[in-house]
């Protein structure tokens, strides 16, 4: 995202964060107006275009989408005031808000987050679900209908709105990504980061609280961790944290140690 976006997404969260009455309803309608706005690249070239004024595209906004409750209409009013660096982005930054909006609706709690982890590791167990999910030609429809058979009973309302969307509006992502990028936002609503934690066997209480410690340290905020248990690491652990990865896996040093003699 370029540092125009950057710094458009940053004053939508300060908005979206001093707004009292944010709830999980809000955030499904601001992630409507981002398929929406996605969907019509017409809409996307005005409402990113710095030249028109945002009283015109507040206007806008209110004439297509009659149906956004007050506290919406004011969030995807400060989106779409900003300066978005294209079209592309803006789509982003409203499906960032609107997923942080979902997880302010919740009181920050750590359920959706959970539950988006565990629904990522579901489908990267099953291939012909990663496959429906991720298909490109599939209908949207289709695939929200998939979602909600599978979990719209039995997740938290917040979780289903947020996988639903991400299926409906790939836009070229895979699903796995696409749930770890919004499991993250969840986190961080609520002043968290996520340590995804791979290891050969699972790790002790003793080994969590004292890896969770250590993290938390070394980022300055609340870590969640989410474990992984995959024996092709053989031995060791490969802590990923945002983009930082930490990798101590014996598998790992095998494979550097193959490339140094094959060097």
């Amino acid at each position: 995202m370029g540092s125009a976006s950057r710094q458009a997404l940053a004053a939508a969260v300060d908005k979206l964060i001093a707004t009292k009455d944010v709830t999980v309803a809000v955030g499904e309608q601001l992630l409507t107006v981002s398929r929406a706005v996605d969907e019509s690249a017409q809409l996307r070239g005005i409402l990113a275009d710095p030249s028109v004024v945002p009283a015109e595209k507040s206007r806008l906004l209110g004439q297509i989408f009659p149906g956004l409750s007050g506290t919406a209409a004011g969030i995807a009013g400060t989106i779409v005031a900003g300066r978005w660096s294209d079209g592309e982005e803006l789509v982003d930054g409203l499906e960032q808000i609107g997923i942080h909006a979902i997880a302010q609706g919740d009181g920050h709690s750590g359920v959706i987050e959970s539950e988006l982890f565990e629904f990522g590791g579901v489908v990267s167990r099953e291939a012909s679900l990663e496959l429906a999910l991720g298909n490109k030609l599939a209908d949207p429809a289709g695939k929200a209908a998939i979602v909600q058979q599978l979990i719209g009973r039995k997740a938290h309302a917040g979780t289903v709105a947020i996988v639903e969307h991400l299926v409906r509006s790939p836009r070229g992502r895979r699903i796995g990504e696409m749930l770890a990028t919004a499991a993250d936002i969840v986190a961080s609503a609520g002043a968290r980061r996520i340590a995804t934690v791979t290891s050969a066997a699972p790790l002790t209480a003793a080994q969590q609280k004292r890896l969770a410690a250590a993290l938390t340290k070394q980022y300055g905020s609340d870590i969640q961790l989410h474990l992984v248990t995959d024996p092709a690491v053989v031995g060791g652990a490969r802590v990923q944290v945002g983009d930082d990865v930490i990798d101590g896996t014996i598998a790992s040093r095998l494979a550097d140690l193959k490339l140094q003699l094959a060097g």
